[in-house]
């Protein structure tokens, strides 16, 4: 109950927010009609839309992106002919004529001038434009429920949080509605004003729709500070606790911007061993949508097999730590009867594509079977919300034991030799493992880190963001870059298309500057759209980071981005502490994702 009052709160709050200015000439419009008729049903449609439209994004991936512009589009369009309408009833008798025979009209002006019977289906129509133009105002309440459903799939429990949220925006509407109705009647009964509040409303409507067209309601008036729901809605989401501090070093790094459910968990300090309880039995492998190095695989089918499940994408670089231990077990143990299946669940849109993961899994020297998860159905059936993630499942079946995030290699090993010994398995080596991973792989280091993952789209809030002017959403816009940078504040330099998940260069000699308190930095990007390698210069304090450089770029900070992957950019040789990192990209193209630290 708790999560259906915040979601109704957090859509109550939605109207402060800048970015629904042009939406509100839509709903004064019909503020001099009746409630019951027109006001209600216009609020149900602006709920049902919101809240189809929402689901589809959360659960559809990449594609529902477009799908949402498009009608985005027809919106603006609907109600742009709604708005002239208003301005000139001549017209809206031309264009309700063919709709007569369908009870429907697209403006009350015309229901005013010749008295005919009103349909509701009017007003539900625009109540559909106006949700489909309100959702681009979400902000961290929202973001907390589509990330979920995103994850978790759909869902009744994820619709119901969405219509809740709807349902919040739509009582402040509802009120606005009310109480513009009542000074509209004043106003007509004394003024005899009723004509030119029509016209007015006209103007109006059409004047958001062209601020909604140029992108204001996304982009200027999105970042205008004073009053915006973001910050009031971010305030009572850290209040009840749903996002949560983000420790960083080698504590839990939890993934909670904008609501995300999903978590990347470091190493964690050592604990007592203690006797293997039965913590469920292996769910179904059915849901993954692709193998690698392997025929499908089933429970059923792994029967008498120990197996270890590690849940992994190939650009956290949690799971990439994790990987040399990974490949040496599912060698070692191999003929004792252990099995390991990798389950790549994404994060990323490009980590959806097949053979970004093949490539990934051929890089990486992974040899044992993967399954690509990119619906999350094999992650839901284990109740996972960690990247990386081990479930340890014995030979009869059953999960044993699980371990969240880096570290702890030895007691795992030891859980998979004790396994292996219960199922009778002879010549299980005793010995315990201790590979040295390169790059990327590299164990992090033991100071502590204060630098927390950072993401560059902005469905991620671009927290630390500090270029003046804030972020201009899915549209390129030129940035520059601030004279200082406190401790975890980043700034773009250049025209940037800032998008949902990442920020892309459209020009070159574009930068990106953070400042950070960490050993290593790494930079999850990928090349242009159409594959074009770009070439990058690294500086550390505005100097080649010489022997500071990572593994993906030379002394002199050179690299080159060649495949959507997770660069390490720098790995410093005399240990932790604050520095000015510097990336600059010499091509256009270039797509940057997340930061991540060690």
């Amino acid at each position: 109950m708790l999560l259906f009052l915040v979601a109704y709160l957090g859509g109550v709050l939605t109207v402060l927010s800048p970015c629904i200015l042009p939406v509100l000439p839509f709903v004064f419009a019909r503020a001099d009609r009746p409630f019951r008729s027109h006001g209600l049903p216009l609020l149900l449609g602006m709920a049902l839309a919101f809240a189809g439209i929402a689901t589809l994004a959360a659960v559809g991936g990449g594609w529902v992106v477009e799908l949402n512009q498009y009608g985005r589009y027809a919106a603006i369009a609907l109600l742009a002919v709604f708005g002239i309408t208003l301005l000139f009833p001549s017209i809206a008798d031309r264009l309700t004529r063919p709709l007569v025979a369908l009870g429907m009209r697209l403006s009350d002006a015309q229901m005013e001038g010749t008295g005919a019977r009103s349909s509701v289906l009017s007003p539900l129509l625009l109540g559909v434009g106006t949700g489909l133009l309100w959702a681009p105002c979400a902000g961290p309440i929202l973001g907390l429920i589509l990330t979920g459903a995103a994850l978790n799939g759909a869902s009744v429990g994820s619709s119901l949080l969405l219509l809740a949220y709807a349902a919040g925006a739509c009582t402040s509407l509802a009120a606005a509605l009310l109480f513009g109705g009542r000074l509209l009647a004043a106003m007509k009964g004394s003024l005899r004003a009723g004509e030119w509040l029509r016209r007015g409303a006209g103007a109006a409507v059409l004047a958001g729709v062209a601020a909604i067209a140029l992108g204001l309601d996304t982009g200027v008036l999105a970042q205008i500070s004073s009053g915006t729901t973001s910050k009031l809605e971010q305030a009572l989401v850290d209040r009840i606790g749903l996002r949560k501090p983000e420790p960083s070093g080698t504590d839990a790094s939890v993934r909670l911007e904008e609501g995300a459910l999903m978590q990347t968990a470091a190493a964690e300090p050592p604990r007592p061993a203690r006797k293997l309880g039965v913590e469920g039995k292996l769910p179904s492998l059915s849901g993954a949508t692709e193998w690698i190095n392997s025929p499908p695989l089933s429970a059923e089918a792994l029967r008498g097999k120990v197996v270890l499940v590690d849940f992994w994408t190939y650009s956290c670089i949690n799971c990439l730590r994790t990987l040399p231990y990974v490949r040496e077990w599912a060698q070692k143990y191999k003929d004792a009867g252990l099995v390991v299946i990798g389950v790549h669940a994404p994060e990323f849109a490009f980590e959806k594509r097949p053979a970004n993961v093949r490539r990934a899994v051929k890089d990486l020297g992974i040899d044992y079977p993967v399954a690509i998860d990119n619906d999350f159905a094999v992650w839901r059936g284990f109740d996972n919300r960690y990247w990386p993630a081990f479930y340890f499942v014995d030979a009869e079946g059953r999960i044993r034991h699980h371990q969240f995030g880096e570290g702890q290699y030895e007691a795992s090993e030891r859980v998979l030799q004790q396994l292996l010994a219960e199922a009778g398995r002879s010549g299980v080596p005793s010995t315990l493992s201790a590979p040295q991973g390169q790059g990327v792989q590299a164990a992090p280091g033991s100071a502590p880190v204060l630098t927390e993952e950072t993401y560059l789209g902005h469905a991620h809030g671009a927290y630390g963001f500090a270029s003046p002017g804030g972020i201009t959403r899915d549209r390129a816009a030129v940035y520059q870059q601030p004279s200082s940078l406190r401790t975890n504040q980043w700034a773009l330099a250049g025209e940037w298309n800032v998008e949902g998940e990442r920020a892309v260069l459209a020009r070159a000699d574009g930068r990106i500057a953070l400042r950070f308190h960490a050993r290593d930095v790494h930079l999850v990007l990928g090349p242009s759209a159409d594959g074009k390698p770009v070439r990058f210069r690294v500086r550390l304090d505005g100097q080649p980071p010489l022997a500071d450089h990572g593994f993906d770029v030379d002394a002199q900070g050179i690299g080159t981005i060649d495949g959507q992957r997770l660069y390490q950019l720098v790995r410093q040789s005399a240990g932790t502490r604050d520095r000015l990192f510097e990336i600059e990209f010499l091509d256009p193209g270039a797509q940057a994702y997340a930061f991540t630290f060690g």
